[in-house]
């Protein structure tokens, strides 16, 4: 039986909580693994009793910087202590010296985008420039001291080798199509009543949190510029936040995104539906005619396999890893073309043909991405690349 440490402390959002919400009871299913997953208080609550596993609760510190800090003085010890074999590290750093074989999981594609950190200089953001290079310091150093790295798609793994000069696998996150549709509950009256209000209208759909990398001014650019071709049709985007700093994690500033809305007369056309639930989203998707995804830096994207699966046809920006996760289910466009978008969401919005076409090979492209085949792989990389080292920890 091969037992598991699994460092969660980095969970707090997103989808280092999708990650650890899937994988852990799947993990733990099996009658040949062991684990010892650590996470905080708050986390803890959600997994309940779990066979095979034994959960140790640690307050995280706040901040990156107190949270390396801490991981690096206490786990050690903590993995001494439960006899774990392999360490899996969950939150894009690394052990320094990690006193078990080490896998990491790597999946933050801002250390290595240089649109984002162009990004950064032309808003004037030089704190979260400054902060973000910092990160990718230990992100890096972190690649070299794990035993095996992983990321969440083949074009992030070859991203992060270039990056490197260290090989690095790629095993794809999964997707439970029976969890993401089970849960009638009814939407929160405002959220339907938006949803209903634009009956008629051409609605697209953004799920997201307001941030810089996922590009929002591009998208509010191309809802201007569709307004003239689609004339007398009326184009209504969805967004799954709020246009207002506070109302978003981490330090992002939304208003000049909200100032755009304003400036180019979209006050109709864009509406916030504020954060849903992750058990309501399909309900969303589902009243909802194209996805949209104009993000210059992506490392797997979730809502891409959600929207895939809800039967809607997608508009994804040009990088090589939404051609991966979406393959001929979507149409391409410049990541940062306003016209070019919209060029792309009117194809198929006039085609019903190729609209059917994308929303069938979206379907059958959905259905790969799969939680327990991720689990198997991972346990395959272990075998690899950490029974080696094991082997040679026993014997000496």
């Amino acid at each position: 039986m091969m037992h598991f440490f699994l460092n969660g402390l980095a969970a707090s959002a997103g989808g280092g909580l999708t990650y650890l919400r899937n994988v852990v009871p799947r993990l733990c299913a099996r009658s040949d693994v062991q684990a010892t997953v650590v996470l905080s208080p708050e986390l803890r609550r959600e997994f309940g009793k779990l066979r095979n596993v034994n959960f140790l609760e640690v307050d995280s510190q706040a901040g990156t910087a107190r949270r390396f800090w801490q991981e690096q003085t206490v786990l050690p010890q903590l993995i001494r202590q439960s006899r774990a074999d392999v360490l899996i590290s969950a939150g894009n750093f690394a052990l320094r010296k990690s006193p078990v074989p080490q896998i990491l999981l790597s999946r933050n594609a801002l250390y290595t985008s240089q649109d984002f950190f162009r990004d950064l200089r032309a808003r004037r953001d030089y704190r979260t420039w400054v902060d973000t290079r910092i990160k990718a310091i230990f992100a890096k150093r972190s690649i070299l001291w794990a035993d095996v790295t992983v990321a969440p798609s083949a074009a992030f793994a070859q991203e992060l080798s270039r990056w490197t000069g260290r090989d690095v696998v790629s095993i794809h996150h999964g997707f439970d199509q029976a969890r993401f549709f089970y849960d009638a509950t009814p939407l929160p009256a405002d959220v339907q009543n938006k949803l209903d209000a634009a009956a008629g209208s051409l609605r697209l759909l953004f799920v997201s949190h307001y941030n810089y990398y996922r590009n929002f001014e591009t998208l509010l650019r191309a809802i201007a510029f569709l307004k003239a071709p689609l004339g007398d049709q009326k184009v209504k985007l969805f967004l799954t936040c709020n246009l207002r700093s506070d109302d978003n994690p981490g330090t992002y500033n939304a208003e000049p995104a909200s100032n755009l809305v304003r400036r180019l007369g979209l006050t109709d056309n864009v509406v916030e539906l504020g954060a849903i639930p992750y058990g309501l989203l399909h309900q969303v998707y589902c009243a909802c005619d194209i996805y949209v995804s104009p993000a210059y830096a992506e490392s797997f994207a979730h809502p891409l396999v959600e929207a895939m699966a809800s039967g809607l046809p997608v508009v994804a920006s040009d990088l090589a890893v939404h051609h991966e996760i979406c393959g001929a289910a979507a149409l391409y466009f410049d990541r940062f073309s306003a016209e070019e978008l919209g060029t792309r969401i009117i194809q198929i919005a006039g085609c019903p043909k190729l609209r059917a076409e994308l929303t069938q090979a979206g379907g059958r492209r959905s259905l790969e991405f799969s939680w327990a085949k991720h689990v198997i792989e991972l346990l395959t990389v272990t075998e690899r690349w950490c029974r080696p080292r094991l082997r040679m920890r026993n014997a000496s």
